[in-house]
């Protein structure tokens, strides 16, 4: 497979195995992942970048803005803004001298569709 090929298979539906700053002992030929902010090995001098693997080598690509991926470890997408960015997890309402049950379950069925969506982590 020749690099552009290789390249819009593996951004066209980008999904990265995580974020890593060591590249992994055996990476299959497809994966991709985000590199962390203090990267060594073969992806020295590629922190914040997507590495992925095709034909038993790396290739780099920067992010743009707006660029997403969804992130397979945690079922989230994240979204490139001048650094890449994910939504918290909200918490679930605890606590309070009045509990309204209806209001916390509708909080709670609001944190899961976020989290369904790939907004939030799902955990």
């Amino acid at each position: 497979m020749n690099e552009i090929a290789a390249r819009l298979d593996a951004l066209l539906f980008l999904a990265v195995e995580g974020e890593a700053n060591t590249p992994p002992a055996n990476p299959a030929d497809g994966q991709s992942w985000l590199i962390g902010n203090a990267p060594d090995g073969a992806w020295t001098g590629h922190a914040g970048e997507i590495a992925s693997f095709e034909s038993g080598n790396w290739i780099f690509t920067p992010p743009i803005l707006g660029m997403k991926m969804y992130n397979k470890v945690n079922g989230q997408e994240i979204l490139y803004r001048n650094g890449w960015s994910a939504a918290a997890r909200p918490a679930t309402p605890s606590g309070g001298t009045t509990i309204d049950s209806e209001s916390r379950a509708a909080i709670s069925a609001i944190i899961s569709a976020l989290a369904a969506a790939g907004i939030v982590p799902v955990a």
